[in-house]
């Protein structure tokens, strides 16, 4: 029996790892600027020092809220290496969302990019924990400037702090698209596992002569997947704006010969269907990865064609960080009908995770039966913060309960079906969306459609469909139903049809199907 107590590595020792083997390599590329890695440990170094000084201490929550920049990057590996709690947020959200996350936290201390002041005095409104404000940039009457504390203390060496597996190191917030988000409590001991299985799994054989590109927030996904990066000696390339900007994109992949990328597959929709991508060297792409969301067969073909067999994809939730399901770029190819392609799947379980699916009286299913997706290794995370119910729901049985249904094939390939709150019951059959949503996107002139169900006195529930069509191309309802005719179930068919110019999404890039049912009920 292991004792709980236990040391294990402070996971920013591989930071100082990195810096020791590779001390005069690039770690981090904005812009025309680079800093090397010997460099960047300094800076952790430095500020974290700082931050002693101050008065914070391992446990204390460290709020920042940026854009992807220098400090953002570097604030992750000061709050590891103090042993305190890293609290990243989406720099899109709104004041009263980053209060929110602030006083759910107990955030001490707040490290803020200039520009984002109504954030700083929301979180100070609602936020009596906090003590410390950092700003990034020109600080206000009685704040601290960043870059000043990190000059003021560089060169004085800061130890790592001592860690157990269960000291957390990150409160990764559910995106939030049902209901107020919850951190989900990210340890030292889960972390280590994370980022080996993702090494092994996700971007096997990386080195320092690889490249990254972070096209999203490094508060989310892509900050774990840095999290790899900085394992290997692999710089990171940051994109110049806030807004992703293709071409740019393209340019800085061919620049850095970027091997590997995290994203979500809105975003790589977007990326592969611009005329970019047939204008500049993307040959040194090895991994692209996608997760959030299951990509669309039609999408993943175009970027197959595009790209070459590069794509890998990951199942897996915030709260095991990724670690549920991989499909490899060898299970992928754009040929139907090729034994490789896998269509419809995320993928086998991760190197030590196990995966189930279950009804919900929590029995084990076999093949070819649709349930919940469940999963349970050493990925799994130690529950939400400050919320014991909804623990014990996600952890009920032994197992961490997804909330996505799906099945698993006789080979151990999973599939899924739909969220399990997303599955709606229209004259007592069960439609899933996400099938509907993969036969409507075949219509060439649909480029993105979304499927839910709302209520309806007859049927209990009906789908709504709502599409927005190519740039210079139309749909009527009677087409769509002239399409769906011998491809779709009829009871799976739509009652409603709704066309819109966008649809809503997150600040990670995906679509939001609250805020769609919400203006679908309430049009006004």
């Amino acid at each position: 029996m292991s004792d709980r107590h236990t040391q294990v590595m402070n996971l920013s020792e591989l930071l100082r790892q990195t810096a020791r083997q590779f001390p005069h390599r690039p770690g981090l590329i904005h812009r025309e600027l680079q800093w090397t890695w010997r460099e960047i440990d300094a800076h952790v170094d430095a500020m974290a020092q700082a931050l002693r000084q101050l008065g914070v201490q391992p446990g204390d929550k460290l709020l920042v809220h940026s854009r992807n920049n220098l400090a953002l990057f570097e604030s992750a590996w000061v709050a590891f290496r103090l042993g305190c709690v890293w609290v990243p947020t989406n720099f899109r959200l709104a004041p009263p969302e980053v209060a929110y996350l602030g006083q759910s936290s107990g955030a001490v201390v707040m490290v803020y990019e200039q520009g984002f002041e109504d954030h700083v005095a929301a979180v100070r409104a609602s936020c009596p924990a906090l003590r410390e404000v950092i700003c990034v940039g020109s600080p206000q009457p009685g704040e601290h400037s960043w870059n000043a504390l990190v000059d003021q203390h560089l060169g004085q060496a800061h130890p790592s702090e001592r860690v157990h597996p269960d000291t957390p190191l990150w409160f990764f917030y559910t995106s939030g698209t049902t209901g107020r988000p919850k951190a989900g409590v990210l340890t030292h001991g889960q972390m280590a596992f994370v980022v080996t299985n993702h090494l092994a799994d996700l971007i096997p054989s990386t080195t320092e002569h690889d490249a990254s590109i972070a096209p999203a927030p490094l508060s989310h996904g892509a900050g774990i997947h840095a999290l790899l990066n900085v394992a290997r000696g692999a710089p990171t390339v940051l994109m110049p704006g806030e807004r992703l900007d293709p071409e740019v994109f393209w340019q800085l992949v061919e620049r850095h010969r970027v091997s590997n990328l995290f994203t979500v597959p809105t975003i790589v929709k977007t990326l592969v269907e611009h005329p970019a991508v047939d204008q500049y060297d993307h040959s040194s792409l090895r991994y692209v990865i996608y997760a959030g969301a299951p990509m669309y067969r039609s999408d993943q073909q175009l970027a197959l064609r595009k790209l070459g067999r590069v794509l890998v994809q990951y199942f897996g939730l915030g709260e095991v960080t990724g670690n549920i399901t991989v499909l490899r770029p060898d299970q992928h190819h754009a040929d139907d009908d090729h034994p490789d392609a896998n269509v419809g799947s995320c993928g086998r379980p991760r190197t030590g995770m196990e995966v189930s699916i279950q009804d919900a009286q929590g029995r084990l299913l076999p093949a070819g039966e649709v349930g919940e997706i469940c999963c349970r290794g050493p990925a799994v995370f130690n529950g939400y913060h400050d919320n014991p119910e909804a623990s014990a729901k996600a952890l009920r049985g032994g197992w961490f309960h997804t909330g996505d249904l799906g099945r698993m094939d006789e080979r151990g390939f999973v599939y899924i079906t739909g969220r399990e709150s997303d599955m709606y019951i229209s004259g007592g059959s069960n439609v899933y969306p996400r099938e509907v949503e993969e036969v409507i996107l075949m219509h060439p002139a649909v480029l993105e459609v979304a499927v839910l169900g709302l209520p309806d006195a007859q049927w209990g529930e009906i789908g709504a469909a709502v599409i927005v069509c190519r740039e210079g191309m139309t749909l009527s309802e009677a087409e769509l139903m002239a399409h769906l005719d011998g491809r779709c179930a009829k009871y799976r068919w739509p009652r409603q049809v709704h066309f819109w110019p966008a649809l809503p999404k997150s600040g990670y890039g995906k679509i939001v199907k609250k805020d769609i049912r919400e203006r679908l009920l309430n049009p006004s």
